[in-house]
């Protein structure tokens, strides 16, 4: 990926292009500002999820109705959990409790099942905010369906709590090929994940910022950017720009002035 010049830092400089590290939806605020600011905006994702297949997940010689409970972290976790039980007809029982790390991750789950309270518990955001709920139900048989990245943060933890429990990898976290967009220069890269960056320097190891700015959300994601030793120029949530679009427009306001 291709870029010119020195990087900006605080300078203003005209935007004309930005690209976003993600899929392109159907509809988002994201258009608002392209019409409003003339800009050339271009969706691509810079990583992608790949199912394992049920033929790959037999191996580990895993059946995800042996066990009594199943930890959630995420929706793409829920997706492939449900799949391969598809895929290889098993039928999880009424009785199987459910834990969550969100409460957006258990709401979810209801298009999975027939959602009762006493069988889904719910945490705030991180895994030892179910604490009490694993103390509580510490005889069950746990099941974590997990990613090719896994989670230090909950393994170390259930390791902690002493619980009966296995790693299942159902999906696999990849890096898209970018191959196409090595002479292709934007304004500003837009990332919302530490990932992104990961992938931006598994497609371009050589990257250098020079003038291209860097709009980043999320503290994991600024610290990638820290570490790789690159410069953000627009940062997401902040109290007066807790969204992206909004963070994005401020820049702008001043980049793109009259």
């Amino acid at each position: 990926m291709a870029s010119n010049g020195k990087a900006m830092g605080e300078t203003y400089k005209k935007v004309n292009s930005i690209l976003i590290s993600q899929p392109k939806p159907e509809r988002s605020p994201y258009y608002k500002l392209e019409e409003k600011y003339g800009l050339q905006i271009d969706w691509r994702p810079f990583i992608y999820v790949e199912g394992v297949g049920s033929k790959e997940f037999r191996k580990h010689k895993i059946r995800p109705d042996q066990y009594t409970a199943i930890i959630f972290t995420s929706r793409n976790a829920i997706d492939h959990f449900f799949r391969l039980c598809e895929e290889m007809r098993i039928k999880m029982s009424q009785d199987t409790k459910y834990f969550c790390l969100s409460e957006a991750i258990s709401n979810y789950l209801q298009k999975f099942i027939v959602y009762r309270k006493r069988k889904v518990f719910t945490g705030k955001k991180k895994i030892v905010d179910l604490k009490n709920y694993f103390q509580k139900h510490k005889e069950e048989k746990f099941l974590l369906p997990n990613s090719n990245l896994g989670s230090k943060e909950v393994v170390a933890f259930l390791n902690e709590m002493n619980l009966d429990w296995t790693d299942a990898l159902m999906y696999k976290t990849l890096c898209s090929d970018l191959s196409d967009l090595s002479d292709v220069t934007y304004d500003v890269l837009v990332f919302f994940s530490p990932l992104g960056i990961f992938s931006l320097y598994e497609n371009f190891p050589d990257f250098k910022q020079n003038e291209t700015r860097l709009a980043v959300f999320g503290k994991s994601t600024q610290k990638a950017v820290v570490d790789h030793g690159l410069t953000i120029n627009i940062e997401a949530p902040l109290p007066d720009t807790p969204s992206m679009t909004m963070a994005l427009e401020k820049y702008l306001q001043q980049s793109n002035k009259e």
